[in-house]
């Protein structure tokens, strides 16, 4: 038998950009990383239930899109480390992008008015997500990817840093 690296499993060759330090196959034929995949749970299930309780405490739909952004991201991974094809490479690094995006939102417009909606913000932050989408698409370079992730990161932990000093 060759090794579990060697291996092709279910989904066929894998064509992703990106293949982590986990054995591929080597639990199941049917899941290329398997703990990378089954680890995603994490990232669909509770916020699942934190967007069922937000809506029923009544918080605002941007709230409610974040934890639905996280399940997204917990969905694309999931399919990404069980294919590890390259389209669902794309289902797990692109809804990161987004799901930061909705994050800056919130962090932003923490204390102003509920139900206000920061449109000039918002535009920056979907242009901003359409522009790593096309850019990403064209390129297809990871680390292209990582330092836009990073630069949201890095905006997220900032803004945090403000608010707790504030």
């Amino acid at each position: 038998m060759a090794p579990a690296g060697d291996r092709e499993g279910y989904w066929g060759p894998t064509t992703s950009t990106l293949d982590w330090c986990e054995e591929n196959y080597a639990v199941t034929w049917y899941i290329a990383e398997f703990w990378n995949t089954v680890s995603n749970l994490i990232m669909i299930l509770p916020p699942i239930f934190g967007a069922m309780q937000s809506v029923r405490s009544g918080l605002e739909k941007r709230y409610i899109a974040s934890y639905l952004a996280l399940t997204v991201v917990g969905m694309g991974s999931w399919c990404f480390h069980m294919t590890l094809k390259y389209e669902m490479q794309l289902l797990d690094e692109l809804p990161m992008i987004y799901s930061c995006c909705i994050f800056v939102y919130c962090m932003f417009e923490c204390f102003k008015m509920k139900k206000s909606v920061n449109y000039h913000l918002l535009f920056t932050l979907v242009l901003f997500s359409l522009i790593v989408t096309m850019v990403y698409l064209k390129v297809k370079e990871p680390i292209f990817h990582q330092v836009m992730y990073g630069m949201l990161v890095f905006t997220l932990v900032v803004r945090s840093i403000y608010i707790v000093t504030w």
